[in-house]
């Protein structure tokens, strides 16, 4: 069953002419780099500084297998697209909500000092 699935997951790549393994490799690698981006965007939020850089730094980490996609494959299918669509905009929201509660919690315990 693992085998067939590898198969499948590999013919993909062939049909849309990406390689599975490197956009793989771009989102499980961008993970602790974007975790990092709101940690830094949390930082200096509580210090009362710009988060326009980490702020793009992390929405960069969180669309770059998908910019990969974008850039390299060919003949995507529009529900594909749609799908992507839906999950950046669902995923976008949830980190934005996250982010806040991170620096009101922050700027709270900030402020009991």
């Amino acid at each position: 069953m693992l085998a067939d699935w590898q198969t499948w997951f590999l013919s993909l790549g062939e049909q849309y002419g990406v390689n599975p393994w490197i956009f793989g490799g771009i989102y499980v690698g961008a993970i602790p780099f974007f975790f990092l981006s709101v940690g830094w965007l949390v930082k200096r939020a509580k210090a009362g500084q710009s988060t326009i850089l980490p702020a793009l730094a992390a929405g960069f980490c969180f669309v770059s297998a998908y910019l990969y996609l974008a850039v390299v494959g060919r003949n995507i299918p529009v529900w594909v697209w749609l799908f992507l669509a839906a999950l950046l905009a669902w995923g976008a929201v949830s980190k934005v909500r996250d982010i806040r509660r991170k620096i009101a919690a922050a700027t709270a315990a900030g402020s009991g000092d």
